[in-house]
């Protein structure tokens, strides 16, 4: 297919001019091909700002006939001559002051926002890897000695750090062996990683394969003092969640075990992003890579990130990216195999006896960079 054939289709999709059947196919189509994806997004994107552009210069030529209707010599005239001048301009002109005022607020505020003051990259849209404040009073100041003494040391004889590190997420089970699955968003820029498990044991870990696209990275711990987990307990779905399904998360946004429960409450995210799953949970700055499973303890995704004007609005990779991401690692980056379980032997156990079975195979992520 030409780039203009793919462009028209991509108008055609966002135009909604595609029967049914070629929506579904279209839609299949940029599930299976992350090329396709990505241009879609930015053909949205390209419009999006076209349709800016174009309500910009509406507003400066409301703008500029509003001034022309505003009689400036005679007011200046008005104010001069009467002395209750305040009272009579509000009365002669208050609704085209008002207008013009509303306007110029909303010029500003349009102002601040193409220039990027008024909001980040995504404005509602935060991604959940926690960095670590070491620098509250004065102990803190002699820990952030000690912590950088730590980092130079270990990149020499690479001992196990004991300070939490500069940025902290959440990650979980692949396999038994120490293959590991987070945020991409968590780790990239790292020098060195370590992950900890429930019982407080750190072990350092490399970055294998990342999918910035996803934001999945997968990670493989090679400590010499980690011994395989075991089987893991969860599965990995291949086929889409319903909406309304119980779900919930397990991970460590306060340097704790935190539990979150929840719902699936729609099944795109962020503006429609066809990427991740939108879920009503309960999640906070650490929990970016933590595991979304549904009522049965099947894995339907990776938390990613939060709405921050919505409470309790977050969003999850969907499971099947993450499936997606392991099936591209080259195989010469395994040194191990990398073989997920097929078998869920959380199904038909209570919540808490899913979350003691979970807990062993859900860590800490910790990143520490210079």
């Amino acid at each position: 297919m030409s780039d203009n054939q793919l462009t028209e289709l991509i108008e055609r999709y966002l135009n909604d001019d595609m029967s049914h059947d070629e929506r579904v196919q279209f839609e299949l189509l940029r599930k299976n091909n992350a090329a396709v994806e990505s241009r879609v997004a930015e053909h949205k994107h390209f419009i999006g700002l076209l349709k800016q552009y174009g309500e910009r210069l509406e507003l400066e030529k409301r703008l500029n006939a509003i001034h022309d209707e505003i009689d400036v010599h005679a007011l200046k005239e008005e104010m001069t001559v009467h002395p209750v001048w305040i009272v009579r301009m509000w009365r002669h002109h208050h609704s085209k002051i008002s207008v013009a005022a509303s306007i110029a607020i909303f010029a500003i505020l349009s102002t601040l926002f193409f220039t990027g003051k008024l909001n980040n990259h995504e404005s509602n849209f935060v991604q959940l890897s926690q960095k670590v404040d070491r620098l509250q009073n004065a102990n803190d100041q002699l820990k952030q000695t000690v912590t950088t003494s730590l980092i130079h040391t270990a990149k020499a004889n690479k001992p196990k750090p004991s300070n939490p590190g500069n940025f902290r997420g959440t990650g979980f089970a692949l396999s038994s062996n120490g293959y590991i699955a987070t945020n991409y968003h968590v780790v990239t820029g790292a020098d060195s990683v370590y992950v900890q498990n429930a019982s407080g044991e750190s072990f350092h870990a490399r970055v294998i394969y990342t999918e910035p696209q996803y934001d999945i990275a997968i990670l493989q711990i090679n400590d010499p003092t980690f011994k395989n987990l075991g089987t893991v307990p969860y599965n990995f779905k291949k086929t889409a969640s319903d909406l309304g399904e119980d779900v919930y998360t397990f991970g460590y946004p306060s340097g704790q075990e935190v539990f979150g429960p929840g719902s699936l409450t729609a099944a795109t995210g962020y503006h429609g992003d066809t990427l991740n799953y939108q879920v009503s949970i309960p999640v906070d700055y650490g929990n970016s890579g933590g595991p979304l499973l549904d009522d049965k303890g099947n894995l339907i995704g990776v938390i990613r990130g939060l709405q921050t004007q919505v409470a309790g609005t977050a969003f999850a990779v969907k499971s099947a990216y993450l499936l997606k991401a392991i099936q591209n690692i080259p195989s010469d980056s395994l040194s191990k195999s990398l073989t997920l379980n097929t078998r869920n032997t959380l199904a038909g156990l209570s919540r808490t006896q899913q979350l003691k079975k979970l807990k062993n195979y859900v860590f800490m992520v910790k990143v520490y960079n210079q």
